[in-house]
């Protein structure tokens, strides 16, 4: 299903800083990606409100989630780049968190930690009559 949100992406490029000579004038090669989480067809609402929760500090007040990539000097690798960052923060979105169940210490490990604790209190307090 999540196949699909690749269809619902749209991509501005413009040009990107740093190295690259006299290509970093002439080829815009900064991409970003905009992605329309509310008027989105492949998300179900539920799933819509989890990413809206869950990626808030990507998603602008109308409800688009901008990704930028200008790592590389060519435009087709950054938008690779982008397109993957995307698929795997939806996926990681939309991955249930589970929930944790308390467990309690097995007796045996109890016993061993305070036999431990004990030996090593005898440890201490010896050196403590030695010096005495």
């Amino acid at each position: 299903m999540l196949e699909n949100l690749h269809k619902e992406v749209n991509y501005r490029t413009s040009r990107s800083g740093g190295a690259g000579g006299q290509n970093v004038n002439k080829v815009s090669t900064k991409v970003e990606l905009l992605f329309d989480v509310e008027n989105s067809m492949v998300l179900t609402d539920r799933q819509k409100d989890i990413v809206m929760e869950k990626l808030a500090n990507r998603i602008s007040q109308d409800g688009v989630l901008s990704l930028k990539c200008d790592e590389t000097r060519s435009q087709l690798s950054n938008k690779e780049i982008v397109l993957e960052r995307f698929m795997h923060i939806i996926k990681t979105a939309l991955t249930p968190v589970k929930k944790r169940r308390p467990t309690k210490p097995s007796k045996s490990s109890v016993r061993k930690r305070l036999s431990d604790k004990k030996k090593l209190s005898e440890k201490k307090s010896n050196r403590k009559f030695k010096d005495e």
